[in-house]
């Protein structure tokens, strides 16, 4: 078997920025007078890693196709490592009839598609054979041979890698879709974990133009030789509203209604002397089991760039957070 695939050394300012978020999550939730209705929620600075606003942020809990997001970004991480290219085409592996989005892409196995369009199907409309397709992909790169169990694994272990080396110390994941009936162990996660992992995702370029997209046309081709064309639609209907420029939803029966929002503001500019200096704003919003995510992750984006407002005015102080025990058997 080749040498698994580890996750390419972070730079140094991503290092700094993913340290800093596990050292400066505070361990209070603050500014709310009445008590949540979603099961979780964090508000963080994502340039900083100081939380605004938290309610059970360490709490395990079960995240849908926000999964999708680490899944993506193994994807783009092995693709950049590996110098393999998105536009090359990726065959649709057999697969589980509840793996099929209704109303999204009717994919039939031996169906092809490049990884970038993989990519937008999963991102876009959160599909899960699209997810499943990349992770067999690039498990089969890892891996080799012709194991389509294998492949998972490989995939999946580097989902898992991936999640450690941000400090993701309350996650477990057991496949590229974050269906959780499939298993007989449940994946899970938490507020504080999937704030990381979006932190680090949106500072990719290339993840945050995927994540930004409303809409995009693709073409698939059929496994009889013809070709299907799809109108993807965004799920994320804040998108576009109040600088929101990413990131996912999940729902499932299990984990409810699930978030995560993005925006960024215009750079603060101080000039010191003759020389300007700008300071980047962008927040980082996740929502847990929510009976109406959409507009709770509204509000706390809102009342989060108040907070953030007034902690710069207060010049940034630091919140420690309470340091995290490292799990002593894996998960």
């Amino acid at each position: 078997m080749k040498s698994p695939f580890r996750v390419p050394l972070l730079s140094s300012a991503t290092c700094a920025l993913v340290w800093t978020i596990g050292a400066m999550f505070p361990s209070a939730h603050a500014g709310n007078a009445e008590k949540p209705t979603s099961a979780a929620y964090i508000v963080v600075d994502h340039h900083s890693g100081h939380v605004l606003a938290e309610w059970n942020a360490n709490k395990k809990l079960q995240v849908a196709s926000l999964t999708k997001i680490v899944t993506a970004t193994v994807v783009l991480d092995w693709a950049h490592a590996s110098e393999q290219s998105l536009d090359q085409l990726a065959t649709v592996p057999p697969f589980r009839e509840e793996l099929l989005t209704p109303g999204g892409v009717a994919w039939k196995d031996g169906d092809k598609a490049t990884l970038k369009t993989l990519l937008y199907c999963m991102l876009l409309q959160s599909d899960n054979v699209a997810a499943q397709t990349l992770a067999e992909f690039v498990g089969q790169s890892l891996s080799g041979g012709p194991d389509r169990e294998l492949h998972n694994v490989s995939f999946v272990s580097q989902m898992n890698a991936f999640a450690r080396k941000l400090g993701m110390l309350d996650t477990r994941f057991l496949n590229a879709h974050g269906l959780e009936t499939l298993e007989s162990k449940r994946p899970f996660s938490t507020a504080e974990d999937i704030a990381k992992a979006s932190i680090y995702a949106m500072s990719n370029p290339g993840f945050l133009f995927f994540v930004s997209q409303k809409e995009r046309t693709i073409s698939v081709q059929h496994f009889d030789g013809g070709k299907l064309t799809y109108k993807l639609v965004n799920t994320n209907k804040l998108l576009g509203t109040n600088s929101i420029d990413g990131v996912k939803t999940g729902t499932t029966k299990r984990a409810g209604e699930c978030l995560v929002i993005s925006a960024a503001r215009s750079p603060e500019v101080h000039k010191d002397g003759e020389t300007f200096y700008a300071i980047p704003r962008r927040l980082e919003v996740v929502v847990l089991g929510s009976p109406d995510r959409f507009n709770e992750a509204q509000t706390l984006l809102e009342k989060g760039w108040i907070a953030h407002a007034a902690w710069v005015a207060e010049g940034r102080p630091e919140t420690p957070r309470p340091e995290r025990k490292k799990p002593l058997f894996g998960f």
